[in-house]
């Protein structure tokens, strides 16, 4: 595979391919990479071009700026909500079926977090494989804050990473953590000095390069979500059921005016 990065004109995630890793980039730093409809269908884009790079063998994930993902673009779901019908569900159904394209990659996917990762943020790590933080990063699911329920398979994928108590204390405090005290946790795999995440990160997927690339893909297929698809398919759906009755309650609309006016949400 040849090292060159993809044409980026106009889109919201980067690509870079050589020597058999893929490098995805959230590229909305103004906006601490919000993963807005604009970032996911850029993202789908992106996933559904690696399918055709016959040699790859490794998938790293990150963010440009300070934060690797400040989740799901809150602006955007208070117009959706606003819009009425299907719209937020639609939207939040679409980003689900994204997520799910992350961890079904046939190939270890490495998280390198270089800032502030929450609630959708949060969720497009949990379907990584590997995660490697920056020191000083900032990790937590964070959805209760704002008045919403998560729809990104967090409900499923966290308790499967640290356990139902530690998965409770984040979902219902909404509180973000250290990297260091998420690696005591088992959520991240090594917290690196800021300057060196991405030099390890890419020390790590080239050691994976290096082993073989069948029994890498067979191991995934193994030890990953695919041996237990079914059930959990549909927990992760359950998710979507909820978050639709949860529009006829008052917290999601109060959660997000006062995101969009930047103040404290009294429930």
């Amino acid at each position: 595979m040849s090292s060159a990065p993809a044409d980026d004109s106009g889109e919201a995630v980067r690509l870079a391919v050589g020597g058999g890793i893929a490098t995805l980039t959230l590229d909305r730093p103004e906006s601490l990479n919000a993963a807005s409809q604009e970032m996911m269908q850029s993202l789908e884009r992106r996933l559904r071009s690696l399918a055709s790079l016959p040699d790859l063998r490794a998938v790293i994930l990150t963010g440009a700026g300070r934060a690797f993902c400040a989740g799901g673009d809150l602006l955007e779901f208070e117009a959706a909500l606003k819009a009425g019908g299907t719209t937020l569900i639609d939207t939040l159904r679409y980003n689900q079926d994204v997520i799910q394209m992350v961890e079904d990659l046939p190939v270890p996917v490495i998280g390198a977090v270089n800032g502030v990762a929450v609630a959708g943020g949060l969720e497009l790590l949990l379907a990584c494989d590997i995660i490697v933080a920056a020191d000083g990063a900032k990790i937590g699911d964070g959805h209760s804050k704002y008045g919403v329920v998560p729809a990104g398979g967090a409900t499923v994928r966290l308790s499967e990473r640290i356990g139902p108590s530690r998965a409770a204390q984040l979902f219902y405090t909404a509180s973000l953590a250290d990297a260091r005290t998420l690696m005591e946790w088992g959520i991240v795999n090594e917290v690196v000095p800021k300057g060196d995440l991405m030099e390890r990160t890419l020390e790590l997927a080239r050691e994976i390069c290096q082993r073989s690339p069948e029994a890498n893909r067979h191991i995934k297929a193994l030890t990953g979500h695919m041996a237990r698809a079914e059930e959990r398919t549909a927990r992760i759906r359950r998710e979507l059921d909820r978050f639709e009755q949860h529009i006829h309650g008052a917290d999601l609309a109060n959660g997000l005016a006062a995101f969009r006016a930047k103040r404290n949400p009294d429930y």
